[in-house]
């Protein structure tokens, strides 16, 4: 058996947008219906091209140990054996998230 720790991937949708990040734990957590991720992976780009939505998570995420996703909102999570690169996919107006609030806000 190998002494690494195991590396995951996990998608998850929030505010209309799709999150793909890299992490080191992920278990179910304390607080009901969310899942608790940690110990962030960044990929350390050596090329001249630069991925906006990696630079966005990266400051997104800087100065939080973990967090908590809820249930509904996790599109899927991997174990991987190779660490890709973490992004932000924009979904647009068509995807929704379900369940989805009660209760909206009128503009």
């Amino acid at each position: 058996m190998s002494d690494k720790q195991p590396l995951y991937r996990i998608q998850f949708i929030a505010n209309s947008e799709r999150y793909e990040l890299y992490v080191r734990e992920v278990t179910q957590g304390n607080l009901f219906g969310f899942i608790e991720i940690g110990d962030f992976v960044w990929d350390n780009h050596t090329s001249l091209v630069v991925d906006p939505s990696h630079e966005k998570l990266k400051s997104e995420y800087a100065n939080v140990n973990r967090t908590y996703i809820p249930l509904h909102s996790v599109l899927k999570i991997d174990e991987v054996k190779k660490q890709g690169s973490a992004k932000i996919t924009e979904l647009g107006d068509k995807v929704t998230q379900f369940p989805s609030p009660i209760y909206t806000p009128k503009n």
